[in-house]
């Protein structure tokens, strides 16, 4: 007699070309999951994940991406939305259009992705959804205003949603990387002029910014983090991972009063 095997439970995966994304998918699919991976591309070949073509900026394209995958797949478990891009600069030098295209992707993007996958996992009588935020989500951080914007838009987003599919029995889940080695680095969009009246500053910030970045991890330890939410029946809110120094910031931001708060974080930050 054959024995009966439990169908794979299956994950949808934006931004898995590279970085934070390409990592949790590999780990995933390790681990047994059935992976399907997003992105813009869908020629990048990840190990063990079936990869889709989805521009999170285009409703078309990601109605389009969780169509394919629930026709492949016939079900939809968790989704992790990772797609995005960060941003540095002084706030007065963004253009509103270039403001617009950070919120677009890393707000909207993950909005769009949230919206299309609702209705199959209501109909599959549960469901989670890892919105991956980061610890600029929970501390604005100078020259890098609209990035942390965004994702403090998506923390907001995140709590509210959370309280609205609890019902379907659907879990919705934050997490918030601090510094991690990948590739989000080197694609960075940077606002800038020679004539910027913050130059100096943000030069200065940036070298420092830049050679921390290249001491730190590389990102398996959110995949690992991610596979163990995905598999909590009762996951809490937010979930912060990173270097010692960057939770402790972050924790005190939520203890200290305002003054003693801004006196630490400029000395963290050499600024």
């Amino acid at each position: 007699m054959t024995q009966f095997q439990p169908p794979r439970r299956v994950v949808l995966v934006t931004g898995a070309t590279a970085g934070i994304g390409r990592v949790c998918a590999e780990h995933l699919a390790r681990r047994g999951w059935r992976v399907f991976g997003a992105g813009r591309r869908a020629n990048v070949p990840v190990e063990g994940v079936e990869m889709i073509v989805m521009d999170v900026d285009d409703d078309a394209s990601v109605r389009a991406g969780v169509e394919t995958v629930l026709a492949r797949a016939g079900r939809l478990d968790a989704v992790i939305n990772n797609a995005g891009f960060s941003t540095r600069g002084a706030v007065e030098d963004f253009s509103i259009e270039d403001a617009k295209a950070q919120f677009e992707t890393n707000f909207f993007g993950a909005l769009r992705v949230c919206q299309a996958v609702l209705p199959a996992m209501r109909a599959n009588g549960s469901g989670c959804i890892v919105n991956m935020s980061s610890l600029a989500g929970l501390v604005g951080l100078p020259f890098a205003g609209l990035y942390s914007a965004s994702k403090f838009a998506l923390e907001g987003l995140s709590e509210s949603l959370r309280h609205e599919t609890r019902p379907f029995n659907i879990r919705v889940v934050l997490v918030e990387p601090g510094d991690f080695r990948t590739e989000i680095g080197a694609k960075r969009r940077f606002y800038t002029s020679e004539k910027s009246a913050y130059r100096s500053a943000f030069e200065r910030l940036m070298q420092r910014r830049a050679s921390h970045a290249a001491a730190s991890p590389t990102p398996e330890p959110i995949a690992r983090l991610v596979e163990e939410i995905l598999n909590m029946e009762q996951p809490k809110l937010r979930y912060a991972v990173g270097l010692r120094q960057q939770l402790l910031l972050a924790r005190a931001k939520r203890f200290l009063p305002q003054s003693l708060f801004e006196w630490a974080f400029i000395r963290v930050m050499g600024l």
